[in-house]
């Protein structure tokens, strides 16, 4: 579930990543140490003066902390938008520092979700 206490906000990241497809912003952002790529066929190396986090979700399981996951809507200096998932805290799904240290070197310019989304 989401950390939101606001009702017309989306609780669970399907509803998100539902939403991101449904406005063509569902681009996967992979990791490497080269620099995030964008899609399966990621040829492009995009460094974080590149990207911009344009909204961030939070979200703990119910009962397992395993469950407790981050996304992010990102946005590249060329236009591509799309999202990067991580687990958070001792749970990350990345082996070393590279990803974290990769992300928090971002832009963060947290988009009104109503905007963001709107049609």
């Amino acid at each position: 579930m989401a950390t939101t206490n606001r009702p017309d906000q989306m609780s669970t990241m399907l509803e998100v990543l539902n939403k991101c497809k449904a406005r063509s912003m569902d681009v996967a952002f992979e990791y490497s140490p080269q620099g995030f790529t964008a899609g399966k066929e990621g040829k492009k190396f995009y460094q974080p003066a590149d990207l911009k986090i344009i909204k961030t979700y939070r979200f703990e399981g119910e009962s397992n902390p395993d469950d407790n996951s981050i996304l992010y809507i990102i946005e590249a200096n060329d236009g591509v938008i799309g999202y990067s998932i991580d687990s958070y805290g001792v749970y990350s799904s990345h082996d070393d520092d590279g990803y974290d240290n990769f992300i928090r070197q971002i832009e963060v310019e947290d988009r009104d979700e109503q905007l963001l989304f709107s049609l």
